[in-house]
């Protein structure tokens, strides 16, 4: 099998749109059967759809990441369907803007849930199939710039996103004796539904007065001068995935273009 192959079972969730869809259509390109694991089941649905037609490997999937019975009922069907999991993409999130002294609990609350909690449940309950079967596995999660430094547009979306680099080293550690390996990777301003949904936040602030100021004047720092996309994403992504990464684990990638240099 050569490294760009990916001959392994494979859920991404948060994949019926932006980044997930980019990972879940590369990764079927590579060889993988991908289980596309949405809260939307219309949007997943569709894209194991193009997969298909594409000749790849796929079926779609609901999944609220939040709610364990929920993961765990994802992981079993997944095992139903295809007989085991090799690979777990923890990649479902959200985001909102809002200025750090308005942050209230609730908001922080509801990003932590999805962003945070839902890692550490995903990352749990894929391990726990992973050790039932042996031979190991691949646990990789979505992190961020905001992972790495703190905005105070996002103070919320920044802290689930340190979360996720905390849980990726812990479970790293935790899980490297079942020969499983974690790891995260940051995006930063990657033009997708999400960076439309801020741009119309942005502008409901006050803070901008036009459709697009905002990520243009967010990515103004970007060292390779302008916004990724998500096949930006997937050379790093489906790296990951592969044999070609066995020996890395607790790792954070930077996919950003030069944003945040660690």
């Amino acid at each position: 099998m050569s490294q760009s192959e990916v001959k392994k079972v494979v859920i991404v969730t948060g994949s019926g749109r932006g980044i997930g869809a980019g990972i879940a259509a590369d990764l079927a390109a590579k060889g993988a059967s991908v289980v596309i694991a949405d809260i939307n089941k219309e949007a997943a649905v569709a894209l194991a759809a193009r997969i298909k037609d594409a000749g790849g490997e796929a079926f779609a999937s609901s999944v609220d990441v939040s709610e364990r019975a929920s993961v765990k009922a994802l992981i079993a069907e997944t095992v139903r369907h295809y007989g085991r999991l090799d690979v777990m993409f923890n990649n479902a999130g959200i985001s909102q803007t809002c200025p750090f002294l308005d942050v209230t609990e609730d908001d922080f609350n509801r990003i932590m849930k999805i962003n945070g909690i839902g890692v550490l449940i995903g990352t749990q309950e894929a391990a726990k199939r992973m050790i039932a079967q042996g031979g190991g596995g691949k646990i990789i999660n979505t992190a961020s710039i905001a992972g790495k430094q703190g905005y105070p547009l996002f103070a919320h979306y920044c802290a689930s996103k340190f979360a996720v680099v905390a849980i990726t080293q812990a479970a790293a550690r935790a899980l490297a004796q079942h020969r499983i390996t974690v790891n995260c990777f940051g995006p930063g301003v990657v033009a997708t539904e999400l960076w439309e949904q801020l741009d119309r936040e942005f502008m409901e602030h006050g803070l901008t007065s036009k459709p697009e100021q905002a990520i243009n004047e967010f990515s103004q720092s970007i060292l390779l001068g302008r916004v990724s996309v998500p096949k930006d994403i997937t050379g790093v992504t489906t790296f990951l995935a592969s044999e070609a990464s066995d020996y890395i684990t607790g790792q954070t990638v930077m996919v950003d273009g030069g944003m945040v240099l660690i």
